[in-house]
């Protein structure tokens, strides 16, 4: 099932960025095809057998795990600041990419950073799996450096919540209350994520799901501000014609 949940994802995500490509080629809204793209390399450097082989031409060091969060990373920031213009939560905009936001993430990369570079990470493995099993300190390494590469993205989820609330509450069309919804549950879930280090072992699954169903919710919520927009391009000629 996990499998089926991560092949998925990535078709979803992957069939997102190609639907954007001709409109990329013409230069409108790029920074959605750039999303798309970032997030299906993410779901690509997730899933085992990808991974293995990104990560062995990588010195075979789980470098290509590091390289993965920061993905998510840069993943969450450009939704984020495409967000915060969208809907003009200038608020919003200051805990992002004014100082705040700045101190956050770099606050955040160095400790991820310090914490991977603790571990004895030889060997590559999708999801840190068998260098967590090597030694108790190598486990206590995993959990802190999973929790930090978690908590950027569930910030960045926390400062959009309020704009996202706002949204599905209003009159807005509803694909676009309908991404602002799926935006909100995708952060529910990246948030959720920081409490993964209690999760008791039989709900290991249960990541996975929390995980990739913020993955799904991000990428359809995206897609339906965009076709809402194409929408809404269309029939304003429409509208124009008629008036003449």
């Amino acid at each position: 099932m996990i499998e089926i949940l991560q092949w998925s994802t990535l078709a979803v995500c992957c069939a997102a960025a190609v639907a954007r490509i001709p409109s990329a080629v013409r230069g409108e809204n790029r920074s959605l095809f750039y999303i798309f793209m970032l997030a299906t390399l993410a779901i690509l450097l997730s899933i085992d057998g990808p991974y293995v082989a990104i990560d062995g031409l990588l010195g075979g060091s789980n470098v290509a795990n590091l390289i993965l969060r920061f993905v998510l990373f840069a993943v969450i920031f450009f939704i984020g600041l495409r967000c915060v213009n969208a809907f003009g939560a200038d608020k919003q905009r200051r805990w992002l990419v004014g100082l705040p936001g700045l101190l956050v993430f770099g606050l955040i990369s160095a400790v991820m950073v310090v914490f991977f570079t603790m571990m004895d990470s030889f060997g590559s493995s999708a999801g840190l799996i068998a260098v967590y099993e090597r030694s108790t300190r190598n486990a206590h390494l995993v959990e802190y450096y999973g929790a930090a590469g978690r908590a950027y993205p569930a910030y960045v989820s926390l400062v959009l919540l309020p704009a996202m609330v706002k949204a599905v509450g209003g009159r807005l069309p509803g694909l676009v209350r309908a991404g602002a919804l799926l935006l909100a549950i995708g952060g529910v879930c990246l948030t959720v994520s920081l409490l993964f280090p209690f999760f008791p072992a039989q709900l290991t699954p249960l990541k996975f799901v929390i995980n990739y169903g913020a993955a799904l919710c991000f990428v359809v919520g995206l897609a339906a501000f965009w076709i809402a927009r194409v929408r809404a391009t269309q029939s304003a000629p429409q509208r124009s014609s008629t008036a003449k």
